[in-house]
């Protein structure tokens, strides 16, 4: 079993911008822009507790609204730098969606910061199937509509990306950028796409 607490996870993931609508947007570019040393950092620290969340040692955490989403980015944002550019990093998608949707029916989300709610809708955003892009739209326009003024700009930005995903599962049925990775061979136009520049969202 690992030793790892749920606030370790939170605590390094926010620092302090949890309740902080200037520091979170300060803190974007280290969530969203790729950096060796980050990534060799979360890989060295936090590989061994995403292990032990497939191996479903921390179900507990889903039980209370901070460590339900320190779950979901134990799953869902630091796989994507640990393993940056190769298949292990969407290999705890599905868990980390599971966890997220059972979250938002627990209503954790009502005790969540809105950049801590928005993390807890990500995995929608990351999936494959047309039905969570719209959820995770719609709960970002939702989030945006209720949200305090200080927190507006950052989701804005959010719900921007989260339309522009949506976008693509409507156009191709997955996510181009993941296709080499995942062994599945890309289409004509996926070719063109990612050829042309299309997004892959730090892990080309």
């Amino acid at each position: 079993m690992t030793t790892i607490d749920p606030q370790d996870v939170h605590a390094f993931w926010f620092a302090d911008a949890a309740d902080d609508p200037d520091a979170a947007a300060a803190r974007q570019a280290w969530w969203f822009r790729s950096s060796a040393q980050t990534d060799a950092e979360i890989r060295e620290r936090f590989a061994g507790a995403i292990e032990a969340a497939l191996r479903g040692e921390l179900a507990a955490w889903q039980d209370a609204p901070r460590p339900a989403l320190a779950l979901v980015i134990l799953c869902d944002q630091l796989p994507r730098n640990a393993w940056r550019g190769t298949a292990r990093a969407f290999a705890t998608d599905p868990l980390a969606l599971r966890t997220a949707r059972a979250a938002l029916a627990a209503g954790h989300a009502a005790r969540l910061s809105p950049v801590e709610h928005s993390f807890l809708l990500l995995p929608f955003e990351h999936s494959e199937a047309i039905a969570d892009q719209d959820e995770c739209v719609r709960r970002f326009t939702a989030l945006l509509a209720d949200a305090a003024a200080a927190w507006r700009p950052m989701l804005e930005g959010y719900l921007a990306y989260a339309e522009q995903h949506r976008e693509l599962i409507a156009r191709f049925g997955r996510f181009p950028h993941r296709n080499r990775v995942l062994g599945r061979e890309s289409t004509a136009a996926e070719l063109a796409f990612l050829e042309g520049g299309g997004a892959t969202f730090g892990q080309a």
